[in-house]
Formats: structure tokens, C-alpha cells, sequence
């Protein structure tokens, strides 16, 4: 046997136990893969069967949301006269400013009505 013969056996051997070293690496990793898969397939049967109990709420829910989009407009409108109307209006500088009295005249506490003292 040649010296090259000998030499592409060996070449030959080491590619196959190399290939066989790659593959059972591979084998492995795509073991966990599946294993991880199997496990994420559980939980997204279980997120499937939570959700289907959910979705009759959620129709309520978007009626709901829609009875209140359809009413924003006039809320909207409501909202502006009543910033209109409570909108700061400065006086003129040589207008005499005016006190501030008490719509009622003396403050009532309500304390004593609690423990029956009438005054």
C-alpha cells in the first residue's frame, strides 16, 4: 500500500468521525429544541382555553367602548362651555377691587347634630 492510499484512509476515517461528532451534537440541541416546543405548545393550549372564556366579556366590553367613543364628541362640546364660561377675564387696572364676603353668613358645624347637642 502507497503512502497516499494510507493517507486518504485516514483523511477518510477522521471526516466520518468528525461528521459523527457534528450530528450527535446537532441531535442533542434539537432534542431540547423539541422538548422546549412541546413545552410552549402546553401553555399556549392553555392560553387558547383561558382567552375563550374571556371572549363573550369582551364583546360587552367593546359595545360599551363604543357607546362611550360615540358619546366623547358631545362631552367634548360640554367641556368647552364650560371652560368658556369659568375662563379668567382680567379687570382694568383702575377698577377698585372688590372683598370677598361669604355666601352664608356664619359657618354651621355639623359635629354637634351627630351627638344630639342642638344649638
Amino acid at each position: 500500500m502507497s503512502t497516499s492510499v494510507l493517507l486518504t484512509i485516514v483523511d477518510i476515517v477522521a471526516l466520518v468521525a468528525v461528521l459523527a461528532g457534528y450530528l450527535f451534537v446537532v441531535g442533542r440541541q434539537l432534542s431540547k429544541v423539541a422538548t422546549n416546543l412541546e413545552d410552549a405548545a402546553d401553555l399556549v393550549w392553555q392560553i387558547q382555553a383561558n382567552a375563550h372564556v374571556i371572549e363573550p366579556g369582551l364583546k360587552q366590553i367593546n359595545t360599551t367602548g363604543g357607546v362611550v367613543a360615540g358619546a366623547l364628541p358631545l362631552l367634548y362640546g360640554m367641556a368647552e362651555g364650560i371652560v368658556v364660561g369659568a375662563t379668567y377675564v382680567p379687570q382694568a387696572a383702575d377698577h377698585e377691587p372688590v372683598p370677598n364676603f361669604p355666601a352664608m353668613r356664619t359657618r354651621r358645624s355639623r359635629l354637634f347634630d351627630g351627638v344630639g347637642v342642638k344649638i
